[in-house]
């Protein structure tokens, strides 16, 4: 083998390479950027748990304000209720 042909054929092998190694950076930044792409979606996904945490929390303490007040409620329409028989005289019980 002439030095030529040896110069061509280590030339074709660096060639073949540094393809290789072009193809295999490609394929790592694209697992890169497709790893950050899902950070950032996870991060996305948190902030959107936190909020709904919080709107879930104060949707609870508002239901249980409703409850509050409307046991306060039928506590005083059964005393109302009682007041009224009791003025007009009648102390069977109240029909619903």
């Amino acid at each position: 083998m002439t030095s030529s042909n040896r110069l061509d054929d280590a030339l074709q092998r660096l060639s073949a390479a540094l393809d290789e190694l072009e193809t295999t950076v490609a394929r790592r930044l694209e697992a890169e950027l497709s790893h950050a792409d899902l950070e950032e979606e996870l991060a996305v996904m948190q902030d959107d748990r936190s909020r709904l945490a919080l709107e879930l929390d104060a949707a609870l303490a508002h239901e249980s304000a409703l409850e509050k007040a409307r046991d306060e409620v039928l506590t005083r329409l059964d005393r109302t209720s009682d007041g009224i028989r009791a003025v007009l005289g009648d102390d069977g019980p109240a029909e619903d």
